[in-house]
């Protein structure tokens, strides 16, 4: 993997005014994942979105790591289940339009 794709977690603590610890901590959690290369820390760009909003949660509303992992898992349910709820809108208005011709 090339580490010009990946965000270096000391500039994006630096960026956004937090400490290294809190990107480990949320590692720990398994709410994100590091990547080490050449003994630097990387995140990947598509998980930005979601550290940010980890960020937003902890800082601003003080929210500790317990609450955002229940957080963020609660979010995943929900997901899970606005995609299943798609999917069987879509599967019923198939079987309406079947039934109309």
């Amino acid at each position: 993997m090339k580490s010009k794709n990946l965000i270096q977690i000391k500039q994006f603590c630096v960026y956004h005014e937090i400490e290294n610890t809190f990107i480990t901590e949320l590692n720990n959690y398994g709410l994100i994942q590091i990547i080490v290369e050449e003994n630097e820390e990387y995140l990947e760009p598509q998980q930005l979105p979601t550290v940010e909003k980890m960020i937003r949660m902890h800082y601003d509303l003080n929210i500790n790591f317990e609450g955002l992992d229940a957080i963020a898992h609660l979010l995943s349910k929900i997901e899970t289940l606005q995609q299943n709820l798609n999917t069987a809108q879509n599967k019923l208005r198939l079987y309406e339009e079947n039934q109309r011709d």
